[in-house]
Parts: structure tokens; C-alpha cells; sequence
């Protein structure tokens, strides 16, 4: 990598994943779309022929319509050659197959226990960790091998535990986690701001948040726009809308993602902070009575349980986009997909500075809760540095539900570290969602753990 009128040229991003296509679809746009960077992006999935296709669409990229930079994508057969020498690594990987998450998400269902995502927190999201924390492992030592100097951006969940597991396997790597849901309640926010002054000026860049918690569980504690009280005017957005909740939607076809912020607004009112997820998320680190005691009570609050049929067909119409763009039948669009991935490496290039929320481990910047876990704030990026910013302790309304969370995340990490299945098991029993017998929950966890046993060989 090297320097030229103010841009940066040659620089290498080792992509592990994307075969899924979406995210590595909306990867490609982001760089592309970015003027001041040029270079390589060497692609490495166990599905081959899916990097492959990637590969052949990322070159389409260069001749659309809009392109700012050039970017040339190569195919690894190893992990290694994709991050010898690489300046980026980014992490956007399944784990497992849909079988095994299918078994995360509805297996407890036999038990009363629902959940809308199941990929970070319940009991879906600890079994997911079990089969995640080895293959981190993985690339952590792989990063430390070829490639110890270059940042490391996490995609995949549960991301805190895919975290936490690359700095406990390389202390010294220099890896982050990026995830869109509070760019999601900033957009809310200049919302209701519109609404509340009748105008449309207000957009998510305007929002300033100070922003604390875990990842999917994040809350804004301080939030303005231009000397806006925006609390006040949210407040009188939850108020206006306490019935029928929001939607930026008319009609949803695509009724899994479904939801109209009434979790969120809930959330608000009760505690008095904003919490900054989608309902989806924010329901499952809740007491199950809350908003997830069964199907009925999750169609009150108008938010969707996410099947794992659904992600099945969803990824059939993928690969038939993918068809479609490699015939050249769908011709290659760029459009910026508003993550903030791009801008964090220009930032880290030393182009420009930037503040995000990003999750990392706790250095201070939330006094009250451990350091080391992996907590989500604001963090400034600058040349070859990510600074968190001082977000403050966890307000005590809120102490209980996030320290919870964070001890059993902690407990998942050691257990899955040490390969003791006994020890998930007591964070398994201690989760919000498990209302159920100690017996009957370790019959529902040792039936999980057998139906992911393919990738739990080291523990069994």
C-alpha cells in the first residue's frame, strides 16, 4: 500500500465469507463509490464457486455506472494466502449451515421458548457461539501469522463473542465489530424530529448519540440535533404513535423484518433512554413475558419472527441475483448501502476522521461493567487508531438488564474457550428467555448440541 495525491493505492482487504452474496454485494458498492482508495480485494470461502462468481461480479463493479476508484478481486484457495499481506480483513461468515440454524431458532419452540432472530442472544445464539468461537480462533491466529498489523472488521454474529474471541486468541490484534442497528434508531430520531417540526430537513447524520451497552442491546443515553431536545421531541413521538406504532413502510412484503418500533417505544417510556436496536433484536434480551411469550404477544407488537424458512427462500432469490448478474441479464447498480465499513478504512488510512459506534472490548469507556468484555459505544477513527469515547457508567434503570447479559456473554466466552460444555450450560440456564425447568433445559441444550455436533467436535 502506498500514497498518491492524497489517496491510498494498492491496498489489500482479505474478505473471509460473503458468499451469501448480500453483504459482499453491498461491500463492493461501498468501495467502489469511494474515490480516494484503490486496490485489491482477495476473496476466501469454503464455497468456492460462490467467491468465485463473487470475484467475476466484483470486477463488474469497475465498469458501472457511478464507479470513483478501481478495485480488482482475486479467488484464495487458503486462508492465509487471502490475508498474507493484507492491510483490512473483513469477517462475513455463516456458521454453520440454515440445518443448524433452523435447530437454533425453533428447536426451543418445543419448550414455549421463542425467539425473532436467534443469533446472538437465548438459547439460539449461545449454541451459535459454540460453533463460532473455534472458527475465530481460527482466523485470529491466521491474522496473527500473515498479516498482525492489519485491521480486523467483524460482521458476523453474535458479534461481541466473535470479538471477544479474536482478542482473546491474538491479544494485540487490532479488530473492531460493525453493526447497522443504531444507524437505524438515528434515522428514527431525525424522523420524529420531521414529524414533530413538519419538515423533512433532518437526516441520521444529523443525530449526535452517546451510545452504550452490548451489541443488539445498545441505548442512547444523550442524544441532540442542532440544539434540538431530542428526547423531548421522542417522547412525543412514543406518545403520538403509542397505538399504531411507526413505519417507514406502507405495506410490508416482506413480512419477517416487520416492525413497528413499538418494543423500542416501549423500552423508552419504561427506562427513559432510547434504545437503539430493532425490535427484533432488543425483544430477545428481555424477560420472555415481555414481548416474546408467544406468537400472539409478538403480532401485538407488531415485529416478526424471523423463520429459518424464510432465509431459505430469501437465499434462492440471492443466487438467482447472482445468476442474473454474472449473464449479465441484471446489470451491476451502485448504491451505497449506509454502513459505515468503507469510511472506517479511510479513517484508518488517515484520510479522514470519523466517530461510530463500533464494539470492541471495554477499556474504561463504560466504567461499570468489566473490563475486557466487548461492549458497544462511540469510538473516534483516525490514522492507524480507534479511540472509544468515555460513554459513562450504565445508568442504574438499566444496570441490571445489561450486566446480565454481559455475564452470561462472558461465561459463554470462558466455556466455549475451554471447551467445558457444563460451563455454557449455566449461561444457557441464565438467559432472559429461558423460563423453564432446570431439567427441561438441559434437555432442550444437550438436543441443540446434538443437532450442531458436526461442528462441535472439539467439545463432545
Amino acid at each position: 500500500m502506498y500514497y498518491e495525491n492524497k489517496c491510498a493505492k494498492d491496498v489489500k482487504i482479505g474478505y473471509i465469507g460473503g458468499g451469501s452474496r448480500g453483504w459482499a454485494w453491498g461491500f463492493m458498492s461501498d468501495l467502489i463509490s469511494a474515490p480516494d482508495m484503490s486496490g485489491t480485494v482477495c476473496l476466501y470461502d469454503i464455497d468456492k464457486v460462490a467467491a468465485e462468481k463473487n470475484r467475476i461480479i466484483g470486477e463488474q463493479y469497475n465498469q458501472a455506472e457511478g464507479a470513483k476508484s478501481e478495485w480488482h478481486y482475486t479467488v484464495a484457495d487458503t486462508l492465509e494466502d487471502a490475508l498474507s499481506g493484507a492491510d483490512f480483513v473483513v469477517i462475513s461468515i455463516l456458521p454453520g449451515t440454515f440445518d443448524e440454524m433452523e435447530s437454533d431458532v425453533h428447536t426451543p419452540e418445543k419448550y414455549g421458548i421463542y425467539q425473532s432472530v436467534g443469533d446472538t442472544t437465548g438459547p439460539g445464539g449461545i449454541i451459535r457461539a459454540l460453533r463460532t468461537i473455534p472458527m475465530f480462533e481460527v482466523i485470529a491466529k491466521a491474522v496473527e501469522k500473515c498479516c498482525p498489523n492489519a485491521w480486523v472488521i467483524n460482521y458476523t454474529n453474535p458479534m461481541t463473542l466473535c470479538v471477544k474471541t479474536l482478542y482473546r486468541t491474538f491479544p494485540k490484534i487490532k479488530a473492531f465489530g460493525c453493526c447497522h442497528e443504531v444507524f437505524g434508531t438515528q434515522r428514527l430520531l431525525s424522523i420524529a424530529l420531521n414529524d414533530y417540526y413538519n419538515t423533512d430537513v433532518y437526516a441520521r447524520d444529523d443525530i449526535r448519540t452517546n451510545v452504550i451497552g452490548v451489541n443488539h442491546f445498545t441505548w442512547i443515553t444523550d442524544a441532540s440535533c442542532n440544539n434540538h431536545d431530542v428526547f423531548g421531541v421522542y417522547d412525543s413521538f412514543c406518545d403520538k404513535y403509542a397505538e399504531t406504532g411507526y413505519s417507514t413502510k406502507k405495506n410490508w412484503a416482506n413480512k419477517a423484518f416487520m416492525e413497528y418500533q413499538l418494543v423500542k417505544m416501549d423500552l423508552f417510556k419504561r427506562f427513559g433512554y432510547i434504545a437503539a436496536a430493532g425490535d427484533r433484536h432488543l425483544a430477545e434480551f428481555c424477560p420472555s413475558s415481555w414481548y416474546l411469550k408467544d406468537p400472539q404477544t409478538v403480532d401485538s407488537w407488531k415485529y416478526a419472527l424471523t423463520s429459518v424458512e424464510w432465509r431459505r427462500q430469501n437465499l434462492k432469490e440471492r443466487l438467482g441475483k447472482s445468476e442474473a448478474m454474472l449473464s449479465g441479464e441484471m446489470p451491476i447498480t451502485i448504491k451505497r448501502t449506509g454502513e459505515d465499513g468503507v469510511n472506517q478504512m479511510r479513517a484508518l488510512l488517515g484520510l479522514e476522521n470519523m466517530i461510530t459506534n463500533v464494539n470492541i472490548p471495554n477499556q474504561g469507556q463504560i466504567p461499570n461493567l468489566p473490563l475486557g468484555a466487548v461492549v458497544e459505544t462511540n469510538a473516534t477513527f483516525r490514522a492507524n487508531e480507534v479511540m472509544p469515547v468515555y460513554a459513562g457508567n450504565i445508568p442504574n434503570e438499566l444496570y441490571s438488564l445489561i450486566s446480565r447479559i454481559v455475564g452470561i456473554q462472558e461465561t459463554v466466552s470462558d466455556g466455549a474457550t475451554e471447551r467445558d460444555l457444563d460451563k455454557v450450560f449455566l449461561a444457557f440456564i441464565e438467559d432472559p428467555q429461558m423460563n423453564i425447568p432446570v431439567k427441561d433445559a438441559k434437555t432442550l441444550f444437550d438436543e441443540m448440541v446434538a443437532n450442531t455436533a458436526k461442528y462441535l467436535t472439539e467439545y463432545l
